[in-house]
C-alpha cells in the first residue's frame, strides 16, 4: 500500500488537469476540444451582437456550404432588392444601402463563423480518429493505449458533431420565422419567434457545455481511470481519483457531496436563466420596466403579467413582457444567490478549509476552491452587469457583455462540478461498495485516511478501467 505520507501529499495536491502529452496521451484531444469550445463561445457572442444590431433577417436565403458576400455595387443592389421583398423592409424603409451592408455583414459573419467551427471540429475529429498516435512515456499509462481519443469517447464526439450540424438547421428555422408572408402588416417590430430563438441559443449552450465537459474529461482521464503505479504486489490498483476518494474521511465526503449538489443546482439555474434571457431578447422585454429592484414600483406587477388576449394562458409565461422580464429577474437572482451560497458553504465551512488538506480531512481540493471562488465572483459580476444593462436601457455593449457573462458563469460551474467528481456516487461505489448510502445520508463517523474504519474494498479496480 502507499505510505500515509504519500497519500497525504496526493490529497493536498488534489486532482490535477494533465495538459502535457508526456503524461497524458489524451491531452491533445482535450486541448482541441477546449479550443473548439472557445470558438463556440465567440460564435455565441457574434450571434448576440447580430441580434442586438437587428441584423438577423438581412440574409433571406440559406446555403449549407455558405457563400461569399456581395462585392460589386450590382451584387449589393441585387441583394438589397431581395431583402426588400420581405416583411422587415416595411418597417425599415429609411434604410440606405450602406445601412444594409452593415447588418448583412453581421449575419454573414455569424453564419460563416458557424461553418468555421464545424470545419475545425470535423477536421480535428478525423485527425484524432485516423492519424494521430500518442507517444507513451509515463509508466502509469497502459501501453495498450493507441489513440488520443479515450475509450468510450467516440460516441460523445459523434453526438457533438450531430449537435453542430443540427445547430445550423435550427438557426435557419429560427430566421424563417421572421421572413414569412404572414408577418406582412405586423404592427409590432418584426422579430424571430422567441421560442425558436431560445431553441437556437439553447442548442449552442448545450454544445458548448458538452465540449467543455468532454475536454476536461480528456485532460483528466489518466487521473480518473488509469491505476497509480503500484510499488508492492499487494497494493490496491486504484486510480488517483479513486485513491483520493478512499483517503477522505466520512465527514469530508458528506460535505463534498453537499457542495457538489449545490454546484450542480447552480449550473442548472444558470442554464434556465440563459434560456429565459432568450425570451427577454425575443420579446424585447429588456426595454421595459427599467428600474430595479421594483417593476413600476411593484415587486410583482400582477396586472401587467397576464394578457387576457393570449390563449392558452401559459403563453403569458413566454410572451408577455412583464412576465418574461420578471422570470429572468427571479432566475438571475436565484442563480447569483445559489453561486455565492455554495461558494461560501464550500470555502468557509470548517471541513472545506485548505489547512485541513495536509491532514487528509479537507473536503475541497485546490481545484474545487479555485472553482468556487471563480463561480461566486462571476455570478455576482453577472448579476451586477444585468442590472446595469437594464437600468441603461440595454445598450449593445453592455447587453453583449451580459450574454458573454452567462457563459462565464456556466463555465465556472462546469469546471467546479468536474473538480468535485470525487464525491460522485459512481466513484464512491467503486472504492466502498455498500457504504456509499451510509456516507451520503450522514451515517458513519470518525476521521482519517479511509472512507470508514474497518470497511473492506470488495473488489479491486483493474489497471485500466474501460
Amino acid at each position: 500500500m502507499a505510505s500515509p505520507s504519500s497519500s497525504i501529499t496526493s490529497i493536498s495536491k488534489g486532482l490535477p488537469i494533465l495538459s502535457q502529452s508526456t503524461v497524458n496521451p489524451h491531452a491533445p484531444l482535450g486541448k482541441w476540444l477546449l479550443t473548439t469550445s472557445s470558438l463556440v463561445f465567440g460564435m455565441v457572442h457574434i450571434g448576440g451582437v447580430t441580434r442586438l444590431t437587428k441584423s438577423g433577417l438581412s440574409m433571406t436565403d440559406w446555403k449549407p456550404l455558405g457563400s461569399r458576400p456581395p462585392i460589386t455595387l450590382d451584387e449589393w443592389t441585387v441583394e438589397f432588392e431581395r431583402y426588400k421583398q420581405y416583411p422587415e423592409w416595411e418597417q425599415r424603409q429609411n434604410m440606405t444601402l450602406d445601412d444594409f451592408k452593415y447588418i448583412f455583414y453581421w449575419e454573414w459573419g455569424h453564419r460563416m463563423m458557424g461553418r468555421v467551427v464545424g470545419l475545425v471540429y470535423g477536421a480535428g475529429w478525423a485527425y484524432f480518429t485516423w492519424m494521430h498516435r500518442p507517444k507513451i512515456s509515463a509508466d502509469s499509462i497502459p501501453k495498450a493505449i493507441t489513440s488520443a481519443i479515450p475509450p468510450g469517447y467516440q460516441s460523445r464526439l459523434a453526438v457533438l458533431f450531430a449537435m453542430g450540424g443540427t445547430q445550423g438547421l435550427v438557426g435557419w428555422w429560427m430566421v424563417k420565422s421572421g421572413l414569412g408572408e404572414d408577418r406582412f402588416g405586423d404592427r409590432n417590430e418584426i422579430r424571430v419567434s422567441p421560442y425558436r430563438l431560445a431553441s437556437h441559443l439553447g442548442m449552442a449552450v448545450g454544445t458548448y457545455s458538452l465540449l467543455v465537459w468532454t475536454g476536461l474529461g480528456a485532460l483528466s482521464f489518466p487521473v480518473d481511470r488509469y491505476a497509480m503505479a503500484a510499488k508492492e504486489k499487494s497494493a490496491e490498483t486504484l486510480s488517483m481519483l479513486q485513491q483520493y476518494t478512499k483517503n477522505l474521511s466520512p465527514n469530508a465526503l458528506r460535505h463534498a457531496q453537499k457542495v457538489r449538489g449545490g454546484v450542480l443546482t447552480t449550473v442548472g439555474l444558470t442554464g434556465l436563466t440563459i434560456l429565459s434571457g432568450a425570451f427577454v431578447a425575443g420579446n424585447d422585454a429588456g426595454n421595459a420596466y427599467n428600474t430595479y429592484p421594483l417593476m413600476n414600483d411593484q415587486w410583482i406587477p400582477l396586472e401587467d403579467m397576464v394578457d387576457p388576449d393570449k390563449v392558452p394562458k401559459w403563453r403569458n409565461v413566454f410572451e408577455t413582457t412583464a412576465t418574461v422580464q420578471w422570470n429572468h429577474r427571479v432566475l438571475g437572482t436565484a442563480t447569483a444567490l445559489s453561486a455565492v451560497g455554495v461558494a461560501g458553504f464550500g470555502l468557509l465551512h470548517p471541513l472545506g478549509r485548505a489547512s485541513l488538506a495536509t491532514m487528509g480531512r479537507s473536503s475541497t481540493t485546490p481545484q474545487v476552491r479555485r472553482g468556487l471562488v471563480s463561480l461566486g465572483t462571476a455570478a455576482t459580476a453577472q448579476m451586477s452587469l444585468g442590472i446595469a444593462t437594464l437600468l441603461n436601457y440595454v445598450p449593445i455593449n453592455l447587453a453583449a457583455t451580459h450574454q458573454l457573462g452567462s457563459l462565464v458563469v456556466l463555465t465556472c460551474g462546469l469546471y467546479t462540478a468536474h473538480s468535485l467528481r470525487y464525491a460522485s456516487r459512481s466513484v464512491m461505489s467503486k472504492v466502498a461498495i455498500g457504504n456509499v448510502s451510509k456516507v451520503m445520508s450522514g451515517g458513519g463517523g470518525g476521521s482519517g485516511g479511509t472512507i470508514a474504519k474497518g470497511v473492506a474494498v470488495v473488489s479491486k479496480v483493474p489497471t485500466m478501467k474501460l
